[in-house]
């Protein structure tokens, strides 16, 4: 059976092998939920961890994956095995720049500081508008991103950010959730000027 291809989704994740496996089959099913719905991931193209999970979880599916690697990384062999269509970048700062250019909306998994630091710089740009309007799914397995939400929210409270920034990401709790807020992707608009 013939899918219908809807579109590209980064996924940011961690790439540690060290992790609760709930995470991990969280990534799986999210990997062949894209997969089944049509869409193609993007991400990192990293082997393991909860990236190498998604990937295989695409992959498994019969699914597309491109993945978005510094020439570094690839030299280094941190590349999946699995995955066909590579773009190589010169480095982190033009890897994140490439994989939000190419993609329709973002899935944030957990993850540590190279994820946090994407997800934040992601919703940074959009604040900024210096990219589209790319939707920002935050995929809060196991209530991992609690705490950041809370601090996002103080920011709020505290005047740091605007109210309307609340509306610059979404958050679900099971990559079901995820899949369904995709198949309603709309534009986010937000009051962005002073």
């Amino acid at each position: 059976m013939k899918r219908e291809k809807k579109g590209n989704i980064c996924v940011f994740c961690a790439s540690s092998a060290h992790i609760d496996k709930s995470y991990v089959d969280a990534a799986h099913e999210l990997g062949r939920l894209l997969a089944e719905g049509g869409w193609r991931c993007v991400n990192g193209g990293g082997a393991s961890g909860l990236m190498g999970a998604v990937n295989d979880g695409v992959l498994d599916a019969g699914g597309e994956v491109t993945g978005v690697i510094p020439k570094f990384m690839m030299d280094n062999g941190w590349e999946h095995d699995r995955i066909e269509d590579f773009i190589i970048t010169a480095d982190m700062h033009q890897r994140k720049l490439t994989m939000s250019e190419i993609s329709d909306a973002i899935i944030a998994l957990p993850g540590g500081m190279g994820t946090l630091e994407e997800l934040l710089e992601a919703l940074t740009w959009r604040q900024l508008e210096i990219v589209e309007a790319t939707p920002i799914i935050i995929l809060n397995t196991n209530g991992y991103y609690d705490l950041l939400l809370q601090l996002l929210d103080r920011a709020i409270q505290e005047g740091f950010m605007k109210p309307s920034h609340n509306r610059l990401w979404r958050v679900v709790s099971t990559p079901r959730e995820a899949i369904a807020m995709l198949d309603d992707i709309h534009p986010v608009t937000f009051e962005s000027k002073n």
